[in-house]
């Protein structure tokens, strides 16, 4: 379920291959012996249908706890196995460590946002695997506050996530959220940013973002249920009183909505919003009168989204209702239920409005157009102009702007070549300052480098376009390995970004590519309505169509074809093994949702029912027999899978563990070659991995490690 962010000098090939099907495999992998995991037969029986789930077992230490160690001897032995057999690259995946991490600036520090008069900014050391969180007063010269140490807070701890900072009107008080276990369930705290003391009133089973009321004393947050870690109640908390007597100020009952609670820009509102795949709906407060009743901005109706933007005199709304691809209206402050909507931006078939970011005298439109960022800005005088960017294949987002008043957009350009940059964009003149761009130590030169952009056919004549980037010089014999990454799921879009680490494939002849397949969000709203629920295997045949077109292009071939996606991209690569598995020789998969009806028939499992509106309710027949034509773990069968290297996190709250370990499991029992087969299970983190700036790397030089290994490339 259950989203993931992926993050992907100069060394000279191995060896290289002229015939693909013929390669020589530098590195002989050991002759050990896999782990057999324990055969306990379950029986799930449900619509007359009996399934046998022989490892419905390992489900044991999420229901139980630390009591059960079972299964976690289980992981533990597929971790020492996965050792073994990788024992041999393990000078390799140190090198590519420190070869990642060489190009990490070290002692860094994040362009200043200015907000309430303060510059706030963070600041990493040398060797330190976190940051500080500052600010400065009215000036970048001015002496430098060090708000939160999180370098030093994270001492003694495998992970550490500090979040949600966020400062009272009075600049006095500080709320933040800590999470120690990867379990993305925050304690919130309040620091006093005069004294440096932290307050007693620690607030847990949180998001993590508390919002100030005007008052500077009052704040709300949104809690969670303890075991299913829904976002369940919006509660008010009053400093120096026990938060176990907080009041609940909603209490969301629709257990598919996510809710949460934040501060509108012009600081008037205090909004909760209450939102799931289909349905919105806000309610709102002066924020100068916290001891008020919410009171609903327009009520929920089925298939109406909404987001709310209060201006001078005047709410913004952004909508799906009567619009596909979502349109721009206002109405009054005091007449907002949507019959006063009215129209400023109408729908457009060919553009996606995707987000809204307002000022005082502007308002910036993120659009979506053939699969592209474009940043347009409405003036209060009716015209608007568009932003201009030059590459091919690139990607432009609205950054921080907190100020309402500010007349400059702040906005990060990227792309597979150009590594990430801060431009401060001046809205009346068009002119634009590089306030920073990511440094790339040891040199880079984007010059060496060529991105493309493509379409591949998909089975029912549908385009699918592809972005993809290589090092020149790269010829397009078949004979180079490449990496299709995607995701495709929750109308979530994947645009080209730029990664130093990914410099490594790069640099050892790799081609990466990015596929937008249906079920994200890259080509409208229909784009990702023709992926989702009784349409999702197009996100799986669109994946199959990309690579089959770059092999048929001859940018790679079957024996050097990869794929790599996370958590819903994780059910993509369980669904393109089952469904073709001869055209990989490797696939990596993290943190995968791959037992999708067990998952969804369990309410007790985190997000279950949020997410009913995206796979369908296993409790409807039509929706069961769907989901299982194409779950990864009941489709498995007797016959040759491609290499494959499987990651999990023991504390994962998104994807919980046992799905990727049962499905290793039976893939293990079941399929007929003897390709390798990794589970890698980390025992310390969750969903994202690890929390420090370094320790990632540790993993992707894994997966590097891996893919280079099937390459015949160990150096």
């Amino acid at each position: 379920m259950k989203k993931l962010s992926i993050y992907f000098l100069l060394l000279s090939l191995m060896m290289s291959c002229s015939n693909p099907k013929e390669k020589t495999v530098a590195y002989k992998w050991p002759d050990a012996k896999a782990p057999v995991a324990a055969i306990v037969p379950h029986n799930r029986v449900i619509h007359g249908d009996t399934v046998v789930d022989n490892y419905y077992w390992m489900i044991d230490y999420f229901k139980k706890g630390p009591d059960s160690t079972k299964v976690v001897d289980y992981l533990k032995a597929e971790n020492a196995y996965l050792d073994t057999m990788m024992k041999g690259t393990d000078q390799f995946q140190a090198d590519l460590f420190k070869e990642m991490k060489a190009r990490i600036k070290e002692k860094d520090e994040s362009v200043p946002v200015l907000k309430n008069g303060y510059f706030y900014y963070t600041r990493n050391e040398d060797g330190k695997q976190y940051y500080k969180y500052c600010r400065k007063k009215g000036s970048l010269s001015a002496k430098e506050e060090v708000l939160l140490d999180v370098d030093e807070l994270a001492k003694g701890h495998s992970y550490y996530n500090a979040t949600g900072f966020n400062i009272s009107p009075d600049n006095k008080l500080m709320a933040f959220g800590v999470d120690k276990v990867s379990r993305r369930q925050y304690t919130i705290s309040i620091k006093n940013l005069e004294t440096g003391e932290i307050y007693k009133d620690a607030i847990t089973n949180t998001e993590g973002d508390a919002i100030w009321a005007n008052d500077n004393k009052t704040l709300f947050y949104t809690a969670k249920n303890p075991v299913t870690l829904l976002s369940e109640k919006i509660k008010k908390h009053t400093l120096g009183t026990d938060a176990k007597t907080d009041a609940v100020v909603y209490d969301e009952k629709d257990n598919t909505n996510y809710i949460g609670v934040f501060k509108s820009k012009n600081n008037r509102y205090i909004f909760i919003g209450s939102q799931g795949t289909l349905t919105t709906e806000y309610r709102m407060i002066d924020a100068d009168h916290p001891e008020l009743a919410f009171k609903v901005f327009t009520p929920r109706s089925k298939d109406v989204l909404y987001d709310v933007f209060p201006v001078d005199g005047k709410f913004l709304i952004r909508t799906n209702w009567n619009a596909k691809n979502f349109r721009l209206m206002e109405c009054p402050l005091d007449k907002t239920e949507k019959e006063n909507w009215k129209e400023v931006v109408p729908n457009r078939n060919d553009v996606l409005l995707e987000s809204v970011d307002e000022f005082k005298d502007y308002t910036v439109l993120s659009e979506r157009k053939n699969g592209l960022n474009e940043l347009r800005v409405l003036k209060k005088d009716g015209s608007d102009y568009y932003m201009k960017f030059e590459e091919p294949v690139y990607t432009a987002y609205v950054g921080a702007n907190p100020e309402y008043s500010s007349k400059t957009l702040r906005y990060i350009y990227t792309s597979l070549t150009t590594p990430t940059a801060t431009y401060d964009y001046d809205l009346a003149t068009k002119d634009q300052k590089l306030m920073k761009q990511q440094e790339v130590v040891g040199g880079y030169n984007p010059k060496d480098y060529v991105t493309e952009r493509l379409f591949a056919t998909a089975k029912d004549g549908t385009k699918v376009p592809i972005a993809l980037v290589y090092k020149k010089g790269f010829e397009k014999d078949g004979n180079a390995p490449l990496l299709l990454y995607a995701y495709g799921s929750y109308g979530s879009s994947s645009d080209a970004t730029f990664s130093s680490p990914r410099l490594s494939l790069l640099n050892r002849g790799f081609v990466f590519a990015i596929a937008n397949i249906r079920g994200g969000q890259e080509l409208g709203r229909q784009w990702y309505e023709d992926g989702k629920l009784m349409k999702k295997k197009n996100t799986f045949t669109d994946f199959i169509a990309a690579g089959e077109y770059l092999i048929d292009q001859k940018y790679t071939s079957k024996g050097h074809l990869y794929g790599h996606g996370g958590s819903a991209g994780g059910l993509l690569m369980g669904a393109v093994v089952n469904l073709a598995p001869d055209l990989w020789n490797g696939v990596i998969a993290d943190v995968p949702f791959v037992d999708v009806i067990n998952t969804m028939l369990d309410e007790s499992i985190p997000l279950t029912t949020n997410e009913f509106d995206e796979w369908g309710n296993p409790k409807q027949k039509a929706a069961y027999d769907y989901m299982k034509s194409y779950s990864p773990y009941e489709n498995v069968e007797k016959k040759n899978y491609p290499n494959m290297l499987v990651t999990t996190g023991l504390h994962d709250s998104q994807v919980q563990y046992f799905e990727p370990a049962k499905w290793v499991a039976k893939l293990r029992a079941t399929k007929t070659d003897k390709n390798v087969l990794l589970l890698k299970t980390n025992m310390d983190f969750g969903h994202g991995g690890a929390s420090g700036r370094f320790d990632y790397l540790k993993d992707v030089a894994l997966r590097w490690a891996f893919l280079c290994t099937l390459e015949g490339k160990t150096k």
